[in-house]
């Protein structure tokens, strides 16, 4: 089938100069203004390889021809030449700013003309076929990029629940019921939203938010090196006692080490700090390494609030539990050892959603 091109022009002796000129390659069609070339391209767009249009013409000339065939986005599959007798340069750039390939100002030669046309048509020729081609490779692009997708949050769920495994063993240990892990969670997500929004320098963003409140659940995974007889102990316990209840930060990190390749790297990174770090204090006074200020992750920071918060809202074996406003002014007053400044701010304007959670 050969290929199809629609000559726009009011003379008929125009008309038939440049069929004579394009007939050896091409299928012409003709049009006597811009409305009837606008019913022809309507019904046979897809056929058509170029377009030749004259700008002088009754009923609608080739500027306004030109300006639907814009609008209608019809340039992006076939060229538009103009073939028209002198015109002045604003009508010319006028015609390029509505999407001409080319400008052929009459009278004109039947060997340049087809070259003309030769060259337009397969320049778009390639460009619609290096079209398809994207739009082939997008499509596979995006059934891979779903593919992940779907793969990555498969993984995201596995490791989530590598997570809540091993804090429920923590849980049990503890004699403790899950309700402590999935409020530290949501203490942490919460806290964690809030300091993301009122100081953007820490860059948390909702990934990252994600990875730290699954990796909050095992904050206290050291606990199950830790004797029943210290672990449950309703009394004080002894300095030796102390001592060695405070190990589990370090034990509990170095058990997180040894898996740590099998799990995604940001939910161990988070894990391990979370875990090491969660009794640091901002002024320097908490342990296992006595980090001041920043040093320490942010994500234990956040962790270590909301683990406080909750054990003063709970009923331990050696303790009772304390009111929501007592212990939101515990955590405030530094009654709880000193945390950052900026959480603090973020758990005063906080507060509302936090005992909201709580009454859940």
């Amino acid at each position: 089938m050969r290929k199809k091109v629609l000559i726009v022009d009011d003379s008929k002796f125009n008309r038939e100069m440049l069929r004579d000129a394009l007939s050896d390659e091409y299928e012409t069609a003709e049009a006597g203004n811009g409305v009837e070339a606008l019913e022809y391209i309507e019904a046979h767009r897809a056929e058509l390889v170029a377009v030749l249009l004259d700008i002088v013409m009754p009923e609608m000339d080739g500027v306004e021809l030109l300006k639907i065939l814009n609008e209608k986005e019809y340039m992006d599959t076939f060229p538009v030449i103009i073939v028209t007798a002198e015109q002045p340069a604003s009508v010319v750039e006028e015609c390029f700013d509505y999407g001409i390939s080319d400008f052929i100002r009459k009278p004109i030669k039947n060997t340049l003309i087809r070259k003309r046309v030769d060259k337009q048509v397969s320049l778009y020729v390639q460009k619609n076929e290096l079209q398809e081609m994207v739009d082939k490779q997008t499509v596979t692009v995006k059934s891979q990029f779903s593919m992940l997708q779907k793969q990555a949050e498969k993984l995201r769920r596995a490791n989530e629940n590598i997570i809540n495994i091993l804090g429920t063993v923590v849980e049990f240990r503890s004699l403790e019921t899950g309700d402590h892990v999935r409020r530290v969670k949501q203490f942490t997500r919460i806290l964690a939203q809030h300091l993301a929004k009122e100081y953007p320098e820490y860059g948390l963003d909702e990934v990252k938010i994600d990875a730290i409140t699954a990796a909050s659940a095992l904050y206290d995974i050291g606990k199950i090196f830790i004797p029943d007889a210290i672990l449950l102990k309703p009394g004080k316990l002894t300095q030796m006692e102390r001592d060695l209840m405070r190990s589990h930060v370090l034990r509990g990190s170095e058990a997180l080490q040894k898996i740590s390749g099998d799990w995604n790297a940001d939910y161990a990174k988070y894990a391990y700090e979370i875990c090491k770090y969660h009794h640091e204090r901002f002024d320097g006074n908490g342990y296992p390494e006595g980090l001041v200020g920043d040093e320490i992750p942010i994500a234990a920071q956040l962790v270590s609030v909301a683990d406080c918060y909750d054990n003063l809202i709970s009923e331990r074996a050696y303790k009772q539990a304390y009111s929501l406003d007592r212990s939101y002014q515990m955590i405030i007053n530094g009654e709880c050892g000193v945390f950052s400044p900026k959480i603090l701010q973020c758990f005063r304007n906080a507060r509302r959603e936090l005992e909201e959670e709580v009454k859940k």
